[in-house]
């Protein structure tokens, strides 16, 4: 029995398929569902986003330095000297090793950034349950004074205080209301 200006309902588990489902095909729905909420719980998680932030730091930071050493000044007679007495493939082979450490660090150090300031904005935003423009400055001033604790209190409050502006800034503009010029 339907009543106007009622929406119907159904048992849980018993709601009609989308089109050109099958019956049998109610278990596969069922089941693929499941996991899509298990994903994402996962992906929701402070745990998932700080691993998330701290891997695409490591590949930007990485990246970074890749390039920037691709594009840096060597003196030609100093690197003579260093690596004088080794082949060219030897010589690539040590050039080749310099950039991969320059990479690791630089990877590390936006990876460390990247997952302390997602791993405490996640936890900010999980504590007060909302969504707004406190919780990047909060964790920016947090992550900057973690980051700058080893040069003392006056140098942690500094950090924090420009982290806390970079990532205001930064949220601003992701958050503006696009244009109507499209």
């Amino acid at each position: 029995m339907s009543f106007p200006l009622v929406a119907p309902m159904f048992p849980a588990g018993r709601e009609p398929l989308p089109p050109g489902m099958t019956e049998e095909d109610r278990a596969q729905l069922l089941e693929a569902k499941k996991y899509q909420g298990l994903m994402t719980m996962g992906m929701e998680s402070c745990a998932a986003k700080t691993v998330i932030a701290g891997v695409g730091g490591l590949g930007i930071g990485a990246f970074f330095s890749l390039m920037s050493s691709s594009f840096a000044y060597e003196d030609p007679l100093l690197r003579q000297s260093t690596q004088a007495g080794l082949n060219n493939t030897q010589k690539a082979r040590e050039i080749f090793k310099e950039m991969g450490r320059g990479m690791w660090k630089s990877g590390k150090g936006f990876g460390k950034v990247g997952a302390l300031f997602a791993g405490i904005e996640c936890v900010i935003e999980g504590y007060r349950a909302k969504n707004d423009m406190v919780n990047p400055i909060a964790a920016g001033f947090v992550a900057g004074g973690v980051l700058a604790r080893n040069s003392g209190p006056k140098a942690a409050l500094g950090g924090g205080l420009a982290f806390a502006a970079f990532s205001a800034a930064i949220d601003l503009f992701l958050r503006r209301e696009p244009s109507d010029d499209d």
